[in-house]
């Protein structure tokens, strides 16, 4: 692995497992506040380092009647405030590189959707900002490529780069992980494991995407045996209801628990 790097109190790639978490998208204002003390609370009782991540606009659904968010000026704007009042660095999603500067005036991280991962323009302005950036593995991109994607960034003089793998598409709506995926990347930037978007069925549900929610443990577990730096979760406390990715949304009370395997796993990797 190249390098490692503080955002806010959160190490990343320093050996010490982070999570990043947090619904797919802002449904209100209020929801995402008691999202975010809710998880917050279980990561300070168990001592995991941990980023907020939602995101202002879903640009990427799958039917265009679909819930998108508040947009850029309203969701910064929440994302700022959740940021102020819990001290916790936040994480949120962007897609046009007009976007990039006014979102890392209120967030720690910019996220690059894996959709697109190879966006010159945007890759770049996301690094201009000097922000940390998160880069999603797409699911049509081989490990290795994720080289150029590090490299535009780098371009711009920024280090401040973790990739994250999401899983690769096999065949229609489906996805599978190359667990090889993980120690390729690591050789390029500190690597984070989404155990939710990995279970995602793509589109599979009459113009929404489906999951399966029951193997987020198993391919958590398998991620962090692997040496993974982070895990990335998106986090609901009613997944059926929830207004985008419920079907893939790991439930917030099985959240406690599966840290505690994953914390347990974490100590018994760097052991052995």
């Amino acid at each position: 692995m190249t390098n490692s790097f503080e955002i806010g109190p959160v190490q990343v790639g320093g050996g010490r497992l982070f999570l990043i978490a947090g619904p797919c998208v802002i449904e209100s204002e209020t929801h995402a506040r008691s999202m975010a003390d809710a998880i917050q609370r279980i990561t300070s009782d168990l001592a995991v380092p941990f980023i907020f991540k939602a995101s202002y606009d879903k640009a990427n659904r799958t039917s265009v009647k679909s819930f998108r968010g508040p947009g850029l000026v309203e969701g910064t704007r929440i994302l700022g405030g959740i940021a102020h009042s819990t001290g916790l660095p936040v994480l949120t999603d962007v897609h046009e590189a007009a976007h990039c500067e006014i979102a890392a005036e209120a967030v720690d991280v910019l996220q690059i959707p894996a959709f697109l991962c190879r966006q010159t323009d945007l890759l770049v302005a996301a690094g201009r900002t000097g922000r940390a950036i998160n880069v999603k593995k797409g699911q049509f991109v081989a490990p290795w490529d994720m080289s150029h994607a590090v490299e535009k960034i780098r371009s711009t003089g920024n280090e401040r780069i973790s990739l994250t793998e999401r899983g690769s598409s096999f065949g229609y709506n489906n996805l599978v992980v190359d667990y090889r995926s993980l120690a390729i990347m690591r050789d390029l930037a500190p690597v984070v494991f989404d155990g939710t978007h990995s279970v995602q069925q793509p589109s599979a549900a009459n113009g929404v995407s489906g999951g399966q929610p029951e193997f987020i443990p198993l391919l958590a577990r398998a991620a962090v045996a692997a040496g993974v730096d982070g895990i990335f979760l998106e986090v609901h406390d009613d997944p059926a209801n929830a207004k985008s990715d419920g079907a893939n949304a790991l439930d917030l009370k099985l959240l406690k628990p599966l840290l505690e395997r994953l914390l347990a796993i974490h100590a018994a990797a760097r052991e052995a």
